[in-house]
C-alpha cells in the first residue's frame, strides 16, 4: 500500500501502550498514534478511548525513515464545533455595555480587581524618570561613564519596584 501524507486511511489497532497505540493499515503497514493524537480532550488511559481490535479512521501525518508512520485518529475526525460568543451577555444576564463602566470589586468576570492597575497613572511630564539611552550616552563618553549611570538609573528602577512589592505585601497581611 502506498501511503500519502495528509490522507485518511481506516486501520485496525493492534497494540496499546502508555505512550500510544499502534494502527495495522494493510498486511505490511503499521503505524502509530501517539497519546496525543489519540482525541481532541485530555487522555490520560488510551484504553479509555479506543480498544485493541477496534477499526478507527487514521490521518497520516508524516512518513518518517525507517519506515516509521506516524498517525492521528483525532486529526481523522470532522473539527469540533466552535462556541460562538455571545455579545449581548455575560454572566448574570448583565450586558457588556452595564459592565464596562463598572467600578466596584469586580471586574465584568467576577474576578476581584488588581488595585494596582486601578490608580491614577502618575504624571512624568515635571520629572521624567531616568532612563538609559544608550544612543544618547555613546557621544563623547566613555564606558565609566556609561556603566555609572546606567547602574544609577537601574538602582532607582529596583527600588521603586521594592517599594511597590512592599506595599502588596503589607496590605496582604491586614486583609488576614
Amino acid at each position: 500500500m502506498q501511503l500519502e501524507v495528509g490522507k485518511i486511511y481506516e486501520g485496525k489497532v493492534t497494540g496499546i501502550t502508555k505512550f500510544g497505540a499502534f494502527v495495522e493499515l494493510d498486511k505490511d503497514t503499521t503505524g502509530m498514534v501517539h497519546i496525543s493524537e489519540v482525541a481532541n480532550t485530555f487522555v490520560n488511559e488510551i484504553k479509555d478511548h479506543i480498544q485493541e481490535g477496534q477499526t478507527v479512521k487514521v490521518k497520516v501525518l508524516s512518513l518518517g525513515e525507517d519506515n516509521k508512520i506516524s498517525l492521528s485518529i483525532k486529526r481523522a475526525l470532522p473539527a469540533p464545533p466552535r462556541k460562538q460568543k455571545d455579545n449581548g451577555s455575560q454572566r448574570g444576564g448583565q450586558s457588556r455595555q452595564n459592565n464596562q463602566g463598572r467600578s466596584g470589586a469586580f471586574q465584568k468576570h467576577g474576578t476581584p480587581r488588581n488595585k494596582d492597575f486601578d490608580r491614577e497613572p502618575q504624571d512624568f511630564s515635571k520629572n521624567p524618570p531616568p532612563v538609559y539611552d544608550p544612543k544618547a550616552a555613546s557621544g563623547n563618553a566613555d564606558f565609566e561613564d556609561m556603566l555609572s549611570r546606567f547602574k544609577s538609573a537601574s538602582e532607582e528602577r529596583f527600588s521603586d519596584l521594592k517599594h511597590v512589592m512592599d506595599n502588596k505585601r503589607r496590605s496582604a497581611s491586614r486583609r488576614r
